[in-house]
């Protein structure tokens, strides 16, 4: 006896399983956009580009603060370098200038006691108490140490700038004597008759002295 008929015995499963995914349309696929799709690209584009101005707002206060950090940086190492450099050769001017100052005021120190011992020596020289049997040698005496203070007041003049400058002072009386010498006027500026009376004065006790002479000598050949 024939079995029952079964509806799905002549078909091709494999077919099938192979020709059902491409059969079903894909969704979406190709669909052109919507205006909401648009609107919110445009609304996303837009929160973009207000997160970029802010990142770059925020960069330029950056990039400002870190140039104002390079200036500083700059401003203090320049500013420290000259100061070490000034302060350096300041100390070393300075420290020369103390070393000169101290000299000098050790130069001075030894000056002035021995300026007080050449002039305790001139003082005692007490030429009223010498004899005659005593002059020579105690004016041998008298004239070397004169000549040791005279030594020791040229040697401090040479080394103590104070010393010079009031042997200038000093030698400015002398300077205003030249200069009125050279003031006066030579005698060949003179005229003829000033010169013939200036002649005349000089010459005058000279013809005096000649006439004398010549009277006494014709008197005594009158006498003989």
């Amino acid at each position: 006896m024939a079995g029952e008929y079964d509806s799905t015995e002549f078909l091709d499963t494999d077919f099938l399983s192979q020709k059902s995914p491409s059969a079903a349309p894909a969704s979406g696929y190709g669909r052109a956009p919507s205006p909401d799709d648009v609107n919110r690209k445009v609304v996303e584009a837009q929160q973009k580009l207000v997160e970029l101005k802010r990142a770059q707002e925020e960069l330029e206060r950056e990039r400002a603060g870190l140039e104002e950090l390079r200036r500083r940086q700059n401003e203090f190492q320049t500013g420290r370098d000259e100061v070490i450099q000034n302060l350096t050769r300041g100390l070393g001017l300075l420290e020369e200038a103390e070393f000169v100052a101290r000299r000098d005021a050790e130069q001075m120190v030894k000056t002035v006691g021995d300026f007080r011992a050449a002039l305790a020596k001139v003082q005692s020289i007490n030429d009223a108490t010498w004899t005659k049997e005593n002059f020579q040698v105690e004016l041998t005496r008298a004239l070397t140490t004169i000549e040791n203070a005279r030594m020791e007041w040229n040697s401090a003049r040479l080394k103590i700038s104070a010393l010079a400058g009031e042997m200038k002072n000093a030698a400015a009386p002398l300077d205003k004597n030249s200069s009125a010498v050279a003031v006066a006027p030579s005698l060949a500026e003179l005229p003829f008759g000033q010169l013939c009376k200036i002649g005349l004065a000089m010459t005058w006790p000279l013809l005096l002295v000649a006439l004398g002479a010549l009277g006494i000598f014709i008197a005594i050949l009158l006498r003989k």
